[in-house]
């Protein structure tokens, strides 16, 4: 696309010819409203040059006729400080290193993907979304899977104002200097009237020439090389001065945008499919890979992940898969997503690389719930990119079928490419006289007696007061979905076991100042933060305790529910497994866990000591009628805020009842749940005539069908 500047085109000019252009442009800049004038004209061009250069592959300018302007606008810039804007090209990378990384909560939730590793796991993938939403014909949109680090973008008004990394999906580390260092991120959107918000996400990458480059460099500085591209992109977005950041050279590519409740969409924002999705994202400035294809049946998908197996090694980055999702954004939005993963995506990943090693000794990691994890030390090795030295041998059962041995060569590979475990034993270089490798029968932190319960497959410590137990308990207890106490991280969780500070999570709120301060890396002001936010957990409601305790089966959604109907500790604990299992979402296997955990005269100590601390274990009542489901074969939607429940709490109840919450409203929806600043969603539900519930709505309703 040709680059001009006040109506004169420049492309095909020579350098010479090129900056002899500018040259009565810069010398006329002299009143304010020149200055100005310049400086948008400036940016504009190094802007679109930068595009056409880095997301086009398409340059329009000599290098040293952008170089030259690119000097040209910082001196102006110097001259008028006042006049610098955020998305000026000269901004890409900050001057002073970050102190810190901020913590900050993703406005979007990012999810991580399930895997798939063959035709058969894809197959049941398609047959599961399919139970939820009866769809004859679907098309999917299959995208390579980059091998890097996944960040999600805030646009406001067009202007980036945030780049975060994942984290855990729900918070992220602010690394808006870094991102702003990579050129294929656009500082503004490359379109007119954008929308007021709009996330992207996408993967950050080191390319595989530039890879070689920077370890190279680290080589003759005398510095480690990086194991991996993926590890150098990681490691490179979390260093604290972004000019480093910007010598790595990271790539992008944008694979989704999302827009948030209440954000007003013109017709030009509103993609319908993931494929308009990745077209609009290139209109807005981002690169998207152009390896991409649209598929109208599995076996589509199967021969394009097939011809990608073989290609894939002729690309300049790294990629271990496709990503396959879904194409109609609507069918998107209804199937939602689980816990963990959207159900209407899945990463197919190409077989994980297998690598023979030595067995120099086995270790006996200790649980949270008291389970025994036998883990192997290995001579170390090269695989998938990383050293691994060290790989899961599951439990005793999977001991005995290895035949395992200390010092037998095992082969050695990494399932989804994340977890090292050994794969199989080669029985055939085993030294001689190699040692049979046993479970232990005490517990190697408490040297307690370990179980092994009838019809599992897991050994366990059932001592309570077992170090390990202990931490593993709190520092599920003091984690996001469970008490959230803000500054307990497993280090110190770990000290205040060791020093023998606590020994249930009870101890917790008998902490003092004093006690904190004297912990290594622990001042007088941290100390106090911390107590303040032991005693802010008081305040965390019933369900959350329940998941707290960390009963096996329990998780938070299924501690919502559970608490729904047995609305204190005191009903709970009283109930039968009988009672529980009858809970809709609430079966046997949960049942007989929770019934069995209240019936251990340890666990009805720790019940009541949180009692005298001050814990809530009481809820609000909700639906009193176990088994009864007031709601089945209604549709929910809910948006906005509401005043007491989280969506997910509020998901929960109506699930709970026998009713399906979607992520999109049609003419199939039942009612819509609203709360505060909801946007669109409400707005089509009153154009459909769809009958709109508050929070109060839900639970009177609820309340009157089970008087």
């Amino acid at each position: 696309m040709p680059v001009s500047l006040s109506n004169v085109s420049i492309v095909s000019a020579s350098s010479s010819d090129q900056l002899s252009m500018f040259a009565d442009a810069t010398e006329t800049a002299t009143s304010p409203n020149d200055i100005v004038t310049r400086l948008r004209e400036l940016r504009s061009l190094l802007t679109e040059a930068s595009n056409a250069y880095y997301i086009l592959d398409a340059p329009t300018l000599e290098d040293s006729v952008y170089d030259r302007l690119y000097r040209e606008l910082e001196a102006l810039e110097a001259a008028h400080p006042d006049l610098v804007t955020p998305d000026s090209p000269t901004q890409r990378v900050g001057e002073r290193p970050a102190e810190q990384f901020n913590s900050v909560e993703h406005n979007i939730s990012l999810y991580s993907l399930e895997n798939a590793f063959d035709a058969a796991e894809l197959q049941k993938w398609d047959e599961r979304w399919r139970k939820i939403e009866d769809q004859a014909d679907a098309a999917y949109v299959c995208e390579l899977k980059i091998d890097g680090s996944a960040i999600a973008l805030t646009y406001i008004d067009g202007l980036l104002t945030r780049g975060a990394t994942r984290g855990d999906g729900i918070k992220g580390e602010d690394i808006t200097q870094n991102v702003r260092t990579i050129r294929t991120i656009p500082l503004r959107l490359n379109i007119e009237n954008p929308p007021k918000q709009v996330e992207v996400r996408g993967e950050a990458f080191i390319p595989l020439d530039t890879f070689e480059d920077i370890n190279q460099a680290r080589e003759k500085a005398g510095e480690e090389r990086f194991a991996n591209p993926r590890n150098a992109a990681a490691g490179s977005l979390r260093q604290l001065d972004s000019r480093m950041v910007a010598e790595r050279r990271l790539d992008f590519f944008a694979y989704t945008l999302q827009f948030p409740d209440g954000v007003e969409l013109s017709d030009d924002f509103k993609p319908q499919s993931q494929w308009e999705s990745l077209e609009l994202l290139q209109r807005m400035g981002f690169r998207v890979n152009p390896n991409r294809k649209c598929c109208e049946s599995l076996g589509a998908v199967q021969a394009y992940f097939d011809e990608w197996d073989t290609k894939r090694h002729d690309l300049t980055y790294m990629t271990d898969g496709a990503v396959v999702k879904l194409n109609d954004r609507r069918l998107q939005e209804e199937l939602g997503f689980t816990q963990r993963f959207p159900r209407w995506a899945i990463a197919l990943k190409y077989p994980a690389e297998e690598v023979p090693t030595t067995v120099k000794q086995v270790s006996f990691q200790v649980g949270r719930t008291g389970a025994v994890t036998p883990v192997a030390e290995l001579e170390a090795v090269q695989l998938a990119g990383t050293t691994v030295a060290r790989a899961t041998l599951h439990n005793g059962d999977r001991i005995a079928e290895l035949d395992l041995h200390l010092g037998d060569t095992v082969v050695v590979r990494k399932a989804g490419e994340i977890i090292p475990e050994v794969v199989r034993t080669l029985a055939e270089l085993r030294p001689a006289g190699a040692k049979a490798v046993q479970m232990p029968s005490d517990c190697p932190e408490c040297n307690q007696a370990l179980v092994r319960p009838e019809g599992e497959a897991v050994t366990r410590c059932i001592n309570n007061a077992c170090p390990a137990i202990v931490t593993g308990a709190l520092i599920h207890w003091v984690g996001r979905d469970a008490l959230d106490i803000d500054g307990m991280g497993k280090k110190l969780v770990e000290q205040l076991v060791d020093k023998g500070l606590v020994t249930s999570v009870a101890d917790i709120y008998r902490l003092t100042t004093d006690e904190l301060a004297s912990l290594e890396r622990m001042g007088e002001k941290s100390a106090q933060n911390l107590v303040k936010a032991v005693a802010a957990s008081k305040t965390r409601p019933w369900s959350r305790v329940l998941y707290g305790l960390g009963i096996r089966h329990v998780g938070s959604v299924n501690a919502q529910v559970i608490t729904a109907q047995f609305t204190s500790v005191e009903t709970l604990s009283a109930a039968s497994s009988e009672a529980i299992a009858e809970v809709y979402g609430i079966g046997d296997e949960i049942a007989q866990s929770v019934t069995a955990w209240f019936s251990n005269a340890g666990n009805q100590q720790l019940i009541e000591a949180l009692n005298q601390a001050g814990l809530q274990l009481v809820g609000e009542a909700t639906v009193e009628a176990v088994g009864e489901q007031p709601f089945q074969g209604q549709t929910f939607v809910v948006t906005g805020t509401l005043p007491t429940l989280s969506r997910n709490e509020a998901k929960a109840l109506i699930e709970q009842a026998g009713g399906k919450v979607t992520g999109s409203v049609s003419k199939k929806t039942s009612y819509v749940v609203v709360g505060e600043d909801a946007g669109s969603k409400l707005k089509k539900a009153e154009s459909l005539g769809i009958t709109l519930w508050s929070e109060e709505d839900l639970r009177s309703n609820l309340a009157a069908e089970n008087p």
